[in-house]
Formats: structure tokens, C-alpha cells, sequence
């Protein structure tokens, strides 16, 4: 029996590290676990209408720390149950006898992963004495994984942001009406701007994938509901006489389709066109394209 927990509890340790490695380090930027308990989460807002507005994305990010934190204090506890009381020497006043053998295993778990270090049961079975510091370190690395997680967020956020700001500037003025009037060689120049934003928005989309469930408060901050007029400043330079707006017209639509199909596999599931997907994506967060 002992055995058996054991390697439960070092399966747990793993997989909690192989989703924490997966949601920061690993290219695809989403853990098998955590991107289920985002999208969970995610789920629940969206039914209650999105009651909780802009903290869902935070909110889901923290409860995704928690279960990294439950994961670990879980799975070391279950390594250190089958060694309490035996293997480990306790202060005077700390009678074991009165704390469940889980309990107590847990508690151990929990002090140790938070480097508290309280003195007040202490490790001596060999085994046992090496497996605390390394759970120490797991705690410290847990914690730097937390800090890092949620500042390398706001980056992409921000382009976000800045691209839905440049459609609204854009569509404030009428650009899709004047396509035809302007200077070819600038009309071409605008549409490469934009076509690279989309494709860093792909990118941001592949490697941040929590950024998803960020709604914004401000209208004019969402791409989910700026996303169309891009589409019509792709169908409007499609038509221009000019061979450069036109080639850069197929820059912008390519770069519209590779983001619906990021948007399409990994979010809404629904769609077969970018105004499909890009329409889906709007109703998800609550937003209407261009309103």
C-alpha cells in the first residue's frame, strides 16, 4: 500500500510540473490541465452572462495556480504519508497521535512547499530527508512559475489592445470608403501594418493562449469586436486597380485566415470562413463586430 501511494504521489508531482512546463516554457503556451480549467471556467462565465466582466481571465489564471498548488501539496503529501509518524521526529508539545496519519502528511506537504520551515516535524528516514528540499525548491519554482506567468501576460494583451485601437482609428475615419482614393504606395503600407499585427496576434493567440480569456471593459480595446472591419479593408483593397494594394489586400486576408484558424481549432469550434469564426469570437465575449 505504501508503494502504491508513493508512486501516485510522484505521478502527481510530474504531471503538476509537465503542465506547469507546458503552460510557460513549451511553445504551444497551454498545459493539457490548465487549458481545461480555463476553458471550464471560461464556460461558466459565459452562462451567467459574463457577470464577472474583465476578472474572468485573471480568475481563471489563479485557479489554475491553485490546482498547481493543490497538485504538488497533494501528490508530496501522499509521498510522505506512508513514512508519519515513523519517520519523522516531532517538537515537545506535538503529540502525533492526536492528528490523522493524512492530516498530518499533508501538513508536512504544505509547510514544506511554502519553505516555512516551522521546525515542528522534522524529517529523519533518509528518503524522507531527501525528498523535503526537493519539494521545497518544487514550492519555490511554483511560485516564480506564478509571478512570471502573470506579468509575461500583459505584452500580448497590449498588441491586442493596440491593434483593435488602430482598426477603431480606421474605421472612425471611413478608410474602407477612401481606398480607392488614397495613394496606392500608403494604402499599401497601411494594410502590411496591419497584416503584421494580425500575424503577431496569431502568434500571441498559439503562445498565450490564457490571453483569450480576457474580456475588455472598453469597447474600443476588443479585437473580438474591431476583427471586422479588417475584413472589409480586405475586400475593399481586393478590388483596387492598384497591383500593390491588391497584393497586399492577399497579405492581409492570408494573415485574417491563419488567425481564424488558430481561433477556430483552439476556441470557438465553430465557423469555416473568417467572418464565421471572427462573428463566433465576438459572441463568445459578448460584443458585436463594430459595435
Amino acid at each position: 500500500m505504501g508503494v502504491l501511494q508513493t508512486v501516485l504521489g510522484i505521478t502527481i508531482v510530474l504531471v503538476g510540473l509537465w503542465d506547469m512546463y507546458h503552460s510557460l516554457l513549451h511553445p504551444s503556451g497551454t498545459g493539457a490541465i490548465g487549458g481545461r480549467v480555463q476553458t471550464v471556467v471560461w464556460r461558466i462565465s459565459r452562462r451567467t452572462g459574463h457577470r464577472f466582466g474583465s476578472a474572468v481571465g485573471p480568475g481563471s489564471m489563479i485557479t489554475v495556480v491553485l490546482l498547481w498548488v493543490l497538485m504538488q501539496g497533494v501528490g508530496w503529501a501522499l509521498v510522505y504519508l506512508p513514512h508519519v509518524p515513523q519517520g519523522f521526529t516531532y517538537s515537545p508539545g506535538v503529540n502525533p497521535v492526536d492528528y490523522p496519519d493524512a492530516l498530518d502528511a499533508l501538513y508536512i506537504s504544505l509547510v514544506t512547499l511554502a519553505t516555512l520551515g516551522f521546525g515542528d516535524v522534522v524529517a529523519t528516514d533518509p528518503w524522507v530527508r531527501l525528498a523535503t528540499p526537493l519539494e521545497a525548491l518544487t514550492g519555490f519554482a511554483l511560485l516564480t512559475a506564478a509571478l512570471t506567468w502573470f506579468t509575461q501576460i500583459y505584452p500580448p494583451l497590449s498588441r491586442r489592445r493596440s491593434l483593435a485601437l488602430e482598426l477603431k482609428a480606421l474605421s472612425d475615419v471611413g478608410y474602407a470608403d477612401g481606398i480607392a482614393r488614397e495613394d496606392p504606395v500608403t494604402v499599401a503600407r497601411v494594410l502590411d501594418g496591419l497584416a503584421a499585427e494580425v500575424a503577431k496576434a496569431r502568434i500571441d493567440f498559439t503562445q498565450h493562449g490564457e490571453t483569450y480569456y480576457f474580456q475588455e471593459e472598453d469597447p474600443d480595446l476588443s479585437l473580438a469586436r474591431q476583427l471586422s472591419y479588417a475584413l472589409e479593408l480586405r475586400d475593399r483593397a481586393a478590388a483596387s486597380p492598384s497591383p500593390e494594394v491588391r497584393t497586399s489586400a492577399r497579405r492581409l486576408g492570408l494573415a485574417l485566415e491563419q488567425l481564424g484558424q488558430k481561433l477556430r481549432e483552439e476556441f470557438v469550434s465553430t465557423g469555416t470562413t473568417p467572418e464565421e469564426v471572427f462573428a463566433a469570437y465576438a459572441t463568445d465575449h459578448r460584443r458585436e463586430p463594430g459595435r
